[in-house]
């Protein structure tokens, strides 16, 4: 997530001090990923350092005073370089290179690698609280009026925690077809010779050459 352009979004509307930018983040996105004002200021103050903010004049003070108040009441404003980067962000996809480090994944691989590990039960009890979030997400997005901005904002959000969800019930199933299917073949006997299990059906930790490895450093 890049709160760097979140806030720079938020800055081409009005000049605003931290607090205010971190209310207005967490408020037009329901509150689902909340900024602490340690993180605002942080990365206010490499906007300033880069060019792209800069403290807002206040009254007599002049930008100058302004940057050196500590009072948490400094507002900031974008530079013309900070509007034009922010226009920019409005106008570029959101690029899926190389993803995130996604813990469930990970676990999974780890778990049908590492001897001794019950990997259905781990499917199972993931499969339990992905449902549970479900749930709730659901219920939610049905009892949230859209009245507004606001409430339209929140209610996209939502809407995007409940397609997560259902995508990983859907992986779940996957996993556990796959963890079906190699469990089978490793009990049907070989014929004429032939190997037990194609390798794409094997649990056992994959062999990758370089040409296997995808571009953008996914593995």
């Amino acid at each position: 997530m890049s709160v760097r352009h979140g806030l720079m979004a938020l800055l081409a509307e009005r000049p605003m001090h931290g607090y205010q930018l971190r209310q207005e983040f967490e408020s037009r996105t329901g509150g689902t990923w909340p900024l602490n004002v340690g993180q605002v200021y942080t990365t206010l103050q490499r906007l300033v350092r880069d060019g792209l903010v800069t403290p807002a004049p206040q009254g007599d003070a002049g930008a100058d005073e302004a940057a050196a108040d500590d009072a948490g009441t400094v507002e900031y404003q974008l530079t013309d370089a900070g509007r034009t980067e922010a226009d920019a962000w409005w106008t570029t996809p959101v690029r899926r290179g190389a993803p995130a480090r996604d813990e469930l994944a990970i676990k999974l691989a780890l778990a049908v690698t590492v001897p001794g590990v019950d990997v259905r039960a781990v499917v199972q009890l993931q499969r339990t609280e992905t449902m549970r979030g479900l749930h709730d997400y659901t219920r939610l997005r049905s009892t949230t009026q859209v009245d507004g901005p606001a409430e339209l904002a929140f209610s996209l959000v939502l809407d995007n925690l409940v397609f997560q969800a259902e995508a990983e019930m859907r992986w779940l199933d996957h996993v556990e077809a796959r963890l079906a299917r190699a469990a089978h073949a490793r009990r049907t006997p070989p014929a004429n010779g032939a190997t037990t299990a194609t390798p794409s059906d094997t649990t056992a930790a994959p062999t990758r050459t370089t040409d296997d490895t995808p571009a953008g450093g996914l593995r």
